[in-house]
């Protein structure tokens, strides 16, 4: 029996509620000047108080040493092992904007981006262009036809849009065109295996016609496309957890995982204002709640410390509202880390606390890495989170006679 197996059976219907704070890629490296992270960096006078309060640790949202994409590191956090539940980035984007995913389609994820003279990529996120103007970029590649395939395109967030190719004998087992790396050129598409070199040679095609249509769009005159998927079949995170869940995320792609878990997606707006009051308004109808934060994972992406250390600052000040609502337990962690020096996603293992009546506190009193090392936690897969908030909301039923 695996671990949603296990959960399925253990889990109890309680009126406890949980909240699980996500701040996207909180895990940072120090500074080379200070020699301090951001959290380390940060003033989080709340932030502190809450760890001195609960139980800490790292947690590895896949294993120790590899980088995960957000789809696997949230997933982990749900309490899905993100070994055996895989999702591709595209599927996620185009569920967080409720489009509707048929059977046999087949979705990528696009990411308009910079290129120089030479076909380098100088930007992979084009400045990150406003989505107003991503929607007309859409808007032009959007409707065209490659062999009976009909390519759908529409707007995400900012630089991020949705490719659908629907038809017939398409498969989702292709490579990616982004490198992932700026000072490459993008890289054609190709079949995994023998099945999907028809997929292959209609994305470059709609590739190359992107490319056209780009041609005198700056700074969005390229496009990237990842993450070919279709939609999967996971267990619902209320057959796995008896859990009525509710997620507040005003970014497309957690919104999309959201819904692959089967949680209900409440409407909320991007700011923490308007997600703490989406927070307060839902508070009674639900007993789990996956609150977003997506400012901490934007800046380390875009290699700017001092705007991370920001986004945790003012976090920190929103942080009391949460607590207000006295949830049974509490939980504050990210889904990977994205140290700004990187300017990407890494490796590295990721802070976390635990906060309830039944949690036992131990010796940790400042939220960051270095302090997170020595809680009573431990260092452990993230995917083991979800056990410990169940059973510190009293939802779990003993194991074993």
């Amino acid at each position: 029996m695996d671990q949603i197996g296990l959960m399925r059976q253990l889990s109890l219907k309680t009126e406890t509620k949980i909240v699980m704070v996500v701040l996207d890629g909180l895990g940072g490296l120090p500074d080379p000047i200070t020699n301090k992270t951001e959290l380390e960096t940060a003033n989080i006078p709340n932030l502190n108080a809450l760890a001195a309060k609960s139980i800490c640790g790292l947690s590895n949202p896949v294993l120790p040493g590899i980088t995960p994409g957000s789809g696997p590191g949230h997933l982990a956090l749900f309490g899905y092992d993100p070994l055996q539940y895989v999702i591709g980035r595209g599927v996620l984007e185009a569920l967080g904007i409720d489009f509707d995913l048929r059977p046999g389609d087949v979705a990528s994820r696009g990411n308009l981006c910079t290129l120089d003279t030479q076909g380098i990529i100088t930007d992979r996120r084009a400045g990150r262009i406003s989505t107003d103007k991503s929607r007309v970029i859409a808007s032009q590649l959007n409707g065209l036809e490659i062999d009976g395939v009909q390519v759908i395109v529409e707007a995400v967030k900012d630089h991020r849009i949705v490719v659908v190719f629907r038809g017939e004998g398409l498969s989702d087992a292709v490579s990616d065109s982004d490198p992932q790396r700026v000072g490459l050129a993008p890289q054609p598409v190709t079949a995994i295996n023998g099945s999907s070199n028809r997929m292959a040679q209609i994305a470059n095609r709609f590739i190359a016609h992107a490319s056209k249509v780009l041609t005198n769009h700056h700074p969005a005159n390229g496009l990237l496309l990842r993450g070919f998927s279709r939609k999967p079949d996971f267990p619902s995170f209320k057959e796995v957890y008896n859990l009525d869940a509710c997620a507040i995320a005003g970014y497309p792609m957690y919104r999309g995982l959201a819904k692959v878990v089967g949680m209900s997606v409440v409407k909320t707006g991007t700011t923490l204002t308007e997600e703490i009051q989406s927070l307060r308004d839902n508070f009674n109808s639900y007993d789990f709640f996956f609150f977003h934060v997506k400012g901490t994972d934007a800046a380390g992406e875009d290699g700017d410390f001092s705007r991370k250390v920001s986004v945790l600052e003012n976090f920190d000040q929103f942080l009391p509202a949460i607590i207000e609502l006295k949830p049974d337990v509490l939980i504050v962690t990210g889904d990977h880390s994205t140290p700004a020096i990187l300017g990407g996603h890494g490796w590295q293992s990721v802070p976390v606390l635990v906060q309830g009546k039944y949690c036992r506190p131990d010796s940790v009193s400042v939220f960051s890495e270095n302090a997170c090392v020595g809680g009573g936690l431990g260092n452990i897969p993230a995917c083991h989170l979800m056990p410990v908030a169940m059973a510190n909301a009293l939802k779990l039923e003993k194991f074993g006679a």
